[in-house]
């Protein structure tokens, strides 16, 4: 029997952070941070179309709630440096899926995050014939269908997780030549149930 690999912990933002992220601007500067790493309220505008003022606005928001943070060390007084710390984030909250208000700022998060992401798929999609053949050849979409109970569903979720952390805690900061940012999904869902079936 092989050890099986503990979930990681995912920080569990509270009402506050996920007001901050309910935004679609800073889900957006959030989610260049996470992927490309530290950036500048100057680079995040070249990268976004909006002005430095706005990008600078907004950083400083999501970093009263410790989304992202300065990076010690690097930048001046003028010239801010901001990084997305490493770990997992949830963009659930327990306590405020059980109200209407807070349901309504986590419906935000999600459409805006989610939103970003099929942006980028699509755009893979499109214009993933314009990659070299090695990295055509190296990228996956792909979608299956099973029939799982809860439990199955879960075993499945950790599994696939557990590669994912592995592959994430082994290359994150890696650098070098042919290193590109890469982006990872898992989508595991339930479907809703077939008319007529218990």
């Amino acid at each position: 029997m092989t050890d099986q690999p503990k979930p990681r912990e995912a920080r569990v933002l509270d009402a506050g952070a996920l007001r901050a992220l309910a935004h679609p601007l800073r889900v957006r500067l959030y989610d260049i941070l996470s992927q490309y790493g530290p950036q500048t309220a100057s680079s995040l505008a070249e990268l976004t179309g909006e002005s430095t003022g706005a990008t600078s606005y907004h950083l400083r928001a999501l970093a009263r709630h410790d989304l992202i943070r300065e990076v010690a060390g690097r930048g001046t007084a003028r010239e801010r440096w901001w990084e997305r710390p490493a770990g997992m984030v949830t963009l659930s909250n327990p306590e405020m899926e059980n109200t209407p208000s807070g349901r309504a700022v986590l419906e935000a998060v999600h459409s805006e995050t989610l939103t970003l992401r099929h942006q980028q798929l699509m755009q893979f999609a499109t214009h993933g014939w314009d990659e070299t053949e090695e990295w055509r050849d190296a990228a996956l979409i792909a979608t299956a269908s099973a029939r799982l109970t809860a439990t199955q569903t879960r075993e499945l979720v950790q599994r696939i997780q557990a590669v994912i952390d592995e592959t994430v805690a082994r290359y994150r900061d890696q650098s070098g030549e042919g290193v590109r940012p890469i982006t990872m999904r898992a989508d595991i869902f339930p479907l809703p149930t077939e008319r007529g079936s218990a």
